[in-house]
């Protein structure tokens, strides 16, 4: 015991110094970057790599204390990352995600992307036919406890107060409003993870989401009020059915890949479509936090119909524009 302590120290005394220098570059890279060093210090950086390399694998074959094996794994570890890692910080990360990455995931999938929405126009269309034929139909796609009035039995005058009055979470038309939006975020969640199976929880979910916003504008319709209450919708619902629709998008690429996986193995196939479609995603997430926000303020400040609809138009603009306009590529 005493010969491997005195082997430790005598290992450690020979090396320390290249250690202790390869730990300070890397706190200046830590801290500030790359930009931190200079010239010189760039070049020696790669080297004193090395010789940590050199000095762990001596160190694990002549089994030195643990400490010195774990201090140099760590070390190693650190140093791998910014001589082979990416040398971006966070922030240029997140702008490349955002300018670049997410809209290219996004133009990648237009064909599952015209399916996911020509699904849910189906469903949409064919809730609206059968809740104008028959208003019963409605509760078979909205709960009656959910509607809290708001339902075939409710007044004109009664439906109209609930678009132009105060739009509190105890209001019939304001939990409605909470329940949808948390119900399109499940319905994008699910969409996508449920993909896998050869697109079909993915259909179905389009379906019924189409069904629940069919039936919705089949009651405010049925008192001629379909313009009023679109616009009340639409305010933030364009961004967040397009968000769902892009969810879905995501999940019927997966499902493809897995029903079809080509050269590639299901497993192979699966996983190359799943890089893409979770890009996708990650931007999923931020147009549903968009559009609570218009939810949460936009639609309870803005009474007016023509500017409702401005609004739906401009956030409409926006995301086709941002998504499918032509832009340079990345450097």
């Amino acid at each position: 015991m005493a010969e491997l302590q005195l082997k430790s120290h005598r290992f450690r005394e020979e090396r320390e110094a290249d250690w202790r220098r390869l730990e300070t570059l890397l706190a200046k890279v830590e801290k500030g970057g790359a930009a931190k060093l200079r010239r010189n210090e760039l070049l020696e950086m790669p080297v004193l790599y090395q010789q940590a390399l050199s000095s762990l694998s001596v160190a694990r074959s002549i089994s030195l204390d643990q400490s010195l094996v774990e201090y140099l794994e760590s070390l190693c570890t650190r140093a791998y990352f910014f001589v082979y890692g990416t040398r971006t910080r966070l922030g240029e990360r997140v702008l490349g995600f955002f300018r670049h990455e997410w809209p290219a995931a996004v133009r990648g999938l237009w064909r599952e992307t015209l399916v996911s929405a020509a699904i849910m126009v189906v469903g949409a269309i064919t809730a609206f036919v059968l809740v104008g034929q028959d208003p019963d139909w409605f509760y078979g796609f909205i709960p009656a406890e959910l509607a809290g009035g708001r339902d075939p039995t409710a007044s004109a005058a009664s439906l109209r107060s609930t678009l132009y009055g105060e739009a509190t979470l105890r209001d019939g038309l304001g939990v409605m409003a909470a329940f949808l939006f948390t119900h399109n975020s499940q319905v994008a969640i699910f969409a996508f993870a449920l993909g896998f199976a050869l697109c079909l929880p993915t259909a179905g979910l389009m379906v019924y989401n189409g069904c629940m916003l069919g039936a919705f504008l089949a009651l405010f319709a049925s008192h001629g009020l379909a313009f009023e209450a679109t616009g009340w919708l639409m305010i933030h619902g364009v961004t967040e059915l397009f968000a769902i629709t892009l969810a879905g998008a995501a999940g019927f690429s997966i499902g493809w890949a897995v029903a079809f996986p080509g050269e590639r193995t299901r497993v192979d196939a699966a996983a190359h479509a799943g890089r893409r479609a979770a890009m996708v995603m990650g931007g999923v997430v931020v147009m549903l936090f968009a559009a609570g926000l218009l939810e949460g303020f936009a639609r309870q400040l803005i009474r007016h119909d023509l500017a409702r609809y401005a609004v739906a138009a401009a956030t409409g603009i926006f995301w086709a524009g941002y998504f499918y306009l032509p832009r340079k590529a990345p450097r």
